[in-house]
């Protein structure tokens, strides 16, 4: 464990936390990242820097507007706060090496695409494509071998042939989404794909005992979900592998 080094990031980790709230909330209306400055949705007054701390200035504002008290919603704090987190164990874990910083860049666009997805419910081109394309590079790079490529390419293939049989469970973005898993997590992108689908399940399930026959028509965006089965494949994938493969 490299519990220092990981402190060291907590911080820069926030602020990366604040820079992808800027992308969700402006990459898919296609508008500028830099400019103009961030401000109230309500009330259109700039936020100033003391109330752009992250998680810790939301708190402080008890969740509201400093002028206008229009409330300001959670998800902004727990996008912070989910990116900090796993900034922080990738560096725990790996210290700071070349691939702690490839884990943190995937781990953050998994964040960003599962927000704008679960808002939204698509999966932009302009992140998950440039995305899938620096990790399978940067990867390749770092531990030379064609699984990267084979991943990615094996992956997506499997969820376009399901998107062909499915159409209504499954999209393109989710397609795209495969090339990223599997460019950065190789043969263990099985456990992702495998936890995520699970964990898709719950809610499913939820609404169909709610809603009963209607409920096929109301869609779970997936990427959070798969999201969630490519940071577990991330920490311990080869060692949940391994034990799923010691069964027979």
């Amino acid at each position: 464990m490299n519990a220092g080094a990981a402190m060291v990031v907590l911080a820069p980790a926030l602020a990366l936390g604040s820079f992808l709230n800027v992308v969700v909330a402006r990459v898919p209306e296609r508008r500028s990242i830099v400019r103009p400055p961030s401000s109230c949705g309500s009330c259109g007054h700039e936020i100033a820097w003391r109330d752009n701390i992250p998680v810790l200035s939301w708190v402080l504002l008890r969740g509201r507007c400093r002028h206008c008290a229009a409330p300001i919603s959670a998800f902004y704090p727990l996008v912070e706060a989910t990116t900090a987190a796993l900034a922080v164990a990738c560096v725990a874990v790996w210290g700071l090496t070349a691939y702690a910083a490839l884990a943190v860049f995937f781990c953050a666009v998994l964040v960003t695409l599962s927000a704008i997805d679960a808002r939204l419910r698509i999966v932009p081109n302009r992140i998950v494509l440039p995305a899938a394309a620096v990790v399978l590079v940067a990867h390749t790079a770092i531990d030379p071998s064609p699984a990267w490529a084979l991943g990615a390419l094996g992956t997506s293939g499997f969820l376009f042939l399901a998107a062909l049989a499915y159409p209504k469970g499954l999209g393109m973005g989710d397609v795209k989404l495969a090339l990223l898993l599997g460019a950065m997590l190789g043969a263990t992108v099985s456990v992702a794909l495998m936890l995520g689908f699970l964990a898709a399940l719950v809610p499913a399930v939820v609404l169909l005992a709610r809603h009963g026959s209607a409920a096929r028509k109301m869609g779970v965006p997936l990427v959070p979900f798969l999201a969630l089965g490519a940071v577990v494949a991330l920490f311990a994938g080869e060692r949940l592998l391994d034990a799923y493969l010691a069964l027979f």
